[in-house]
């Protein structure tokens, strides 16, 4: 690295860590904690999924660096400094610099054919049409690599020395969305046909995919340690008491079915919790649920012994969400990003905010609020900045201030 990227990285870092060692910070740690410990408490608020190639105009947001790794690592602290310094947020800054434990897994063994429009929609080739081509799909093999462990813990611990501390840490959650995985390998609608025309061969497909998923989690837990410090599980804090030091009982299964969001209780439970159950059984927690509404299939994920979070999207009806969570959940609410595509109202996002924290009073549930999948913001950031605002201003009306 260049000295003169050397001393950009470095003057961003001081920034950082002035911020993650801040008052602010503690009450943000506690707040997310204590909700996934199931306390009724004044809810986090986060804004994830930022669309930040249209906020670049904001010359704080501009990177300098020219090494590539070296820009990625800048690129990190301006997006996390320009978040706290304009929304009005609870943006966990850890005060420390995490490296993440690395290894390689061997090739799928057959790869998504996928054409793009001029409007960015994507279209995804069958590569599954044939039952054949399922046998293409491998075994996974794993290696650790921990000389690229070690390689990256002397680099940032030099590059930070002074500001901040270096940790090396393992897998922050077992993440699992194989149905996004494969639609992306059939498209959705072949996989919708085959639920009615061939069950088996979907049954095969999610079986191949599922024994991947545990050899990695078998791999991952007698080679590498898992990260009990989750600050993040993919647009939602982790932040929770009870965590083991070491081992999937140290972190989170965070699971979800995007596609499925169409298809019937009694199909999401055959294609998908059947197989994730025991999967999700083997963490310390789980948190279920993205963008397809989950009203008509909590009580099927209540089987999941686990089970703390579920996620509540904009399409999903919210009293039926809150009368079935109540206080054994964490409701997990992703409002509607199309209030901050153009322009945003603050008596629209005070009613939305509202009718949310009326319906989780009224029932006892632990909150949060993530603004995610935000697309665009028309390139005005004020949109995100008055959002953030209004929703906070709104909680505490109705929550102690902690």
């Amino acid at each position: 690295m260049q000295n003169a990227d050397r001393m950009i990285v470095r003057e961003l870092a001081k920034q950082y860590a002035e911020l993650a060692n801040s008052d602010e910070q503690k009450r943000s740690h506690r707040r997310m904690r204590d909700s996934n410990d199931l306390k009724i408490v004044r809810p986090p608020v986060l804004i994830d999924e930022i669309p930040w190639h249209e906020l670049t105009s904001d010359d704080s947001l501009v990177c300098r660096c020219e090494d590539p790794l070296a820009r990625r690592t800048e690129w990190f602290f301006r997006r996390s400094i320009f978040q706290k310094k304009h929304f009005r947020t609870d943006l966990l800054m850890p005060d420390y610099w995490k490296v993440r434990m690395a290894y390689e897994i061997s090739p799928l063994g057959v790869e998504k054919q996928v054409t793009q429009s001029a409007a960015r929609a994507k279209s995804f080739l069958d590569v599954l049409e044939e039952e054949e081509s399922l046998d293409l799909i491998r075994e996974p093999s794993f290696c650790a690599r921990p000389d690229l462990d070690e390689r990256n813990m002397n680099f940032f611990t030099d590059l930070f020395h002074g500001i901040l501390p270096v940790r090396l840490v393992g897998a922050n959650c077992m993440y699992m969305q194989f149905w996004d995985d494969i639609s992306e390998l059939r498209g959705v609608e072949p996989i919708y046909e085959d639920m009615y025309d061939r069950p088996e061969y979907l049954h095969r497909i999610m079986q191949t995919f599922v024994r991947r998923a545990s050899a990695r989690m078998d791999f991952l837990e007698r080679h590498f340690h898992v990260d009990n410090d989750p600050i993040s599980l993919h647009c939602t804090p982790g932040m929770i008491s009870g965590l083991a030091q070491d081992g999937l009982k140290a972190t989170w299964y965070r699971g979800m079915a995007q596609p499925f969001s169409c298809v019937s209780p009694d199909m999401f439970k055959e294609f998908e919790f059947d197989y994730i159950k025991p999967l999700a059984e083997r963490c310390a927690y789980t948190y279920y649920g993205c963008c397809e509404p989950l009203d008509n299939r909590i009580e099927i994920l209540k089987g999941i012994r686990n089970l703390r979070k579920i996620g509540v999207s904009p399409w999903a009806n919210e009293a039926l969400c809150a009368e079935q969570i109540g206080g054994d959940y964490v409701f997990a609410r992703k409002p509607n990003p199309a209030n901050v595509a153009y322009r945003t109202d603050p008596d629209v996002i005070r009613r939305e905010t509202e009718n949310t924290v009326k319906l989780c009073l009224r029932y006892g549930c632990p909150l949060e609020f993530v603004l995610k999948d935000v697309t665009t913001v028309s390139r005005k950031p004020e949109n995100l900045i008055l959002w953030a605002n209004t929703v906070s201003e709104t909680l505490d009306q109705y929550y102690e201030k902690a």
